[in-house]
C-alpha cells in the first residue's frame, strides 16, 4: 500500500488520530507532519517538519514518498483564532487549498478533512441543527470551515477527488492538552478535578454544547474513511454528534466521583463563541450513511477518564 500523510500530527486531535492509524496500518505506512517536533515523533518511522503554506515542502514529500491517503488536521482553533484571526485565515484556509491542489496532483485515492460545529452560527436552529440549514459563522475558525466545507465539495464534483470530513463538536480527551478551542473546559475540568478539587469555567453553567469523547471521535473518522465511496452522499461535511451538555451537568457526574469536587464560572470571550454555537445535533444521515454510533454517554466517559488520568497525573508527581 502507499503512505498515508498526516498533518497537524502533535495536536489534540492529531497526536490520538495518528497513534490510531499506527496501530491499524503499521508506523511504517505513515508519514506523520507537524510544523514543530512532536514529543511522541521517535515512534514513527517517517517524520516530517511541514508547514501546510509551504508548497516546496509539500512538493519534496511527495518526492520523497507515494501517498495514497492524506488525513489533513493542521489549523488554528477557534478561542485562539479570535485572538490572531488573519493568521487563522492563512492556515486555515490556505493551508486546506494547498493540500487539496497537492491531494489532485499526486492523485490520492482518499483525503480527510475535519470541519466543525463552528460552521454554524446565532442564526442556525439550535436544537437538533439539521445537516442542511443556516450557515453563518461569526468567528474566523467557523467562516474558514465553512469556506473549507464548500472548497471540498467543489474539488470533489471537480475534479473528482474523494474527500470525506466530519463536523466535530467539542472533543474530550485525557491523553493530550487542549489545543485552544471553545470546548476546551469539558478537557481542563477532569485535569483541575484530580489536582485541585476545583475548577473555574470560562463558560457560563448552563452552557449546552456538542460534545463527544475522543475515542468515539477516532473511531468514526476512521470508520469513514473506511467505507465504500457509494455509502458517502455528503461531500462538504457530515453533522456528527454523540452527547450534549453543560459544565453544570459534567459537574455534577465528577461529584460522583469526587464528592468534595467544586466548580464556580467566571465567562469570558469564549462565552459568546459558545452561544452562538448549537446545543445538539442531528446526524441523521451520517448514522444512515454510513452506520455511525457512538458508544460512550457522559457518564460512561467521565468513569472512563477519571479512572484512566488519575494514575497518569499521580506518577508525573513521582
Amino acid at each position: 500500500m502507499g503512505k498515508i500523510l498526516v498533518t497537524g500530527a502533535c495536536g489534540q486531535l492529531g497526536s490520538e488520530l495518528t497513534a490510531k492509524l499506527s496501530s491499524i496500518y503499521g508506523s511504517e505506512n505513515l508519514i506523520v507532519t507537524d510544523i514543530r517536533n512532536c514529543p511522541n515523533n521517535s515512534g514513527f518511522q517517517y517524520f516530517e517538519i511541514l508547514d501546510v503554506l509551504d508548497k516546496n515542502k509539500l512538493a519534496e514529500i511527495s518526492g520523497k514518498y507515494q501517498i495514497d491517503q492524506i488525513y489533513h488536521l493542521a489549523a488554528i482553533l477557534s478561542a485562539k483564532g479570535e485572538q490572531n484571526p488573519v493568521q487563522a485565515w492563512d492556515i486555515n484556509m490556505m493551508g486546506l487549498l494547498n493540500i487539496l491542489d497537492f491531494a489532485r496532483e499526486i492523485n490520492v485515492k482518499k483525503l480527510f478533512w475535519p470541519s466543525s460545529i463552528a460552521v454554524f452560527g446565532p442564526t442556525t436552529p439550535r436544537v437538533s441543527t439539521p445537516q442542511f440549514t443556516v450557515a453563518e459563522p461569526n468567528t474566523v475558525y467557523g467562516i474558514s470551515k465553512l469556506a473549507g466545507e464548500r472548497w471540498c465539495e467543489y474539488y470533489f464534483n471537480k475534479y473528482n477527488l474523494d474527500i470525506r470530513s466530519l463536523r466535530y463538536p467539542g472533543l474530550i480527551s485525557y491523553k493530550t492538552p487542549p489545543g485552544g478551542g471553545t470546548t476546551d473546559y469539558a478537557v481542563e475540568i477532569f485535569f483541575e478535578a484530580i489536582q485541585r478539587g476545583s475548577y473555574q469555567s470560562f463558560l457560563g453553567n448552563n452552557t449546552r454544547l456538542p460534545m463527544m469523547y475522543m475515542e468515539d471521535a477516532i473511531r468514526g473518522s476512521v470508520e469513514l474513511m473506511e467505507s465504500d465511496a457509494k455509502n458517502i452522499s455528503v461531500r462538504s461535511s457530515y453533522n456528527f454528534a454523540a452527547m450534549s451538555f453543560t459544565p453544570e451537568e459534567i459537574a455534577r457526574e465528577i461529584k460522583k466521583h469526587i464528592p468534595d469536587f467544586s466548580i464556580t464560572y467566571s465567562p469570558d470571550f469564549r462565552q459568546k463563541i459558545a452561544d452562538s454555537w448549537p446545543e445538539s445535533i442531528d446526524d441523521e444521515i451520517a448514522r444512515s450513511d454510513w452506520g455511525w454510533k457512538e458508544k460512550f454517554s457522559l457518564s460512561e466517559m467521565t468513569s472512563d477518564i477519571l479512572r484512566n488520568l488519575e494514575p497518569i497525573i499521580q506518577k508525573s508527581f513521582l
